[in-house]
């Protein structure tokens, strides 16, 4: 097929840049689709995530889907984002940015024309009211060669729309958090199957945020183990060395014993039902005790005087320490 040009789209596999791709496409130009992976849930796999399995769109109208994994670029922004957090530990401004440069070095290896989004003028407060966007195209290198297809002709005109690669008045005039035009759009193309607006990644999540500012107060350097196990179970901080996971259920015993380390301690009442507990860090006496305080607490003898906890960071390094549940109101002290 002989196309009229070739663009580059960020694309979550959400309704906004599925019609953002559709548009362009209808003006015969290439598209290739550029997902985005992180550590935090900007993952199709994951339901808290503010992406979405991108292929299913991708098959029904042919294009191209990549997926590119920003890995720990984007955890040192999570750190010291150059323009904030959001409400959480979300810097989605600086996370727009690092997304389009990556996409920038794509458009160049492959000589695509252009890069467009799905973004809305004042849909996210954060990160896409005019002067944010502004901010976005400047920082990433791309001016005039961004365009936002759903809100183009509220947005001064583009390299592509001035010269006439792109048609400026078959693209979009949409503003606010109103989807009714999105979905006369999706009506139109004939896709139906599409999510709700998504609450956005885990950086959105006060629980999760909360757990990782305190691993990144404490740990210097974290990875891809220490961001999962954010993930997973109820946190407490112990002390400024360590800190100790529980889990909630039978999964989340299963994932935390997949993510321990040899050098973690691990923590069972074997006589009764009971959850792993893992702790990490450089325990002391009295942490190891607090976690096992904390192992009794959360399994079947909770009300029991004493419960004997067994713990070591293998079978043949098993030892038993008989404690009383840790109290409740001492938990909510430390609790992340």
């Amino acid at each position: 097929m002989n196309y009229r040009g070739h663009g580059i789209a960020l694309f979550s596999g959400g309704l906004d840049s599925s019609l953002a791709i559709l548009l362009v496409m209808k003006q015969n130009i290439r598209v290739t689709a550029l997902s985005f992976v992180t550590h935090f849930g900007c993952d199709f796999s994951d339901r808290s995530s503010c992406s979405r399995d991108p292929y299913p769109v991708a098959r029904q109208f042919g294009f191209e889907v990549k997926l590119v994994h920003l890995a720990e670029q984007f955890v040192e922004i999570v750190r010291n984002p150059k323009y904030g957090h959001g409400k959480n530990m979300n810097p989605c401004i600086d996370c727009r940015i690092l997304m389009l440069r990556e996409a920038k070095k794509f458009m160049e290896l492959v000589g695509a024309d252009f890069i467009f989004t799905g973004e809305v003028v004042g849909q996210r407060p954060m990160s896409q009211y005019k002067p944010q966007l502004h901010v976005v195209e400047r920082d990433a290198g791309l001016k005039g060669k961004l365009v936002r297809p759903l809100s183009a002709r509220l947005l001064p005109p583009t390299e592509p729309e001035l010269s006439g690669l792109l048609d400026r008045d078959r693209l979009e005039n949409i503003s606010g958090r109103s989807r009714r035009r999105q979905m006369e759009l999706a009506a139109q193309f004939g896709l139906t199957d599409y999510p709700n607006p998504a609450g956005g990644c885990l950086l959105t999540d006060v629980g999760y945020s909360r757990r990782l500012k305190d691993l990144l107060y404490h740990c210097p350097k974290v990875d891809f183990r220490d961001l999962n196990l954010l993930r997973v179970g109820r946190h407490f901080r112990l002390d400024d060395r360590c800190k100790v996971i529980v889990g909630r259920n039978e999964a989340e015993n299963i994932e935390i014993e997949k993510l321990r380390r040899p050098e973690d301690l691990m923590f069972e009442a074997r006589e009764t039902g009971s959850p792993l507990v893992l702790l990490v860090g450089t325990p002391d006496e009295a942490a190891i005790r607090l976690a096992a305080g904390i192992t009794a607490r959360y399994c079947d003898l909770k009300r029991a005087a004493d419960v004997n906890i067994t713990y070591g960071r293998n079978e043949a390094d098993i030892q038993m320490i008989a404690v009383p549940p840790a109290e409740d109101l001492l938990l909510e002290t430390i609790r992340l």
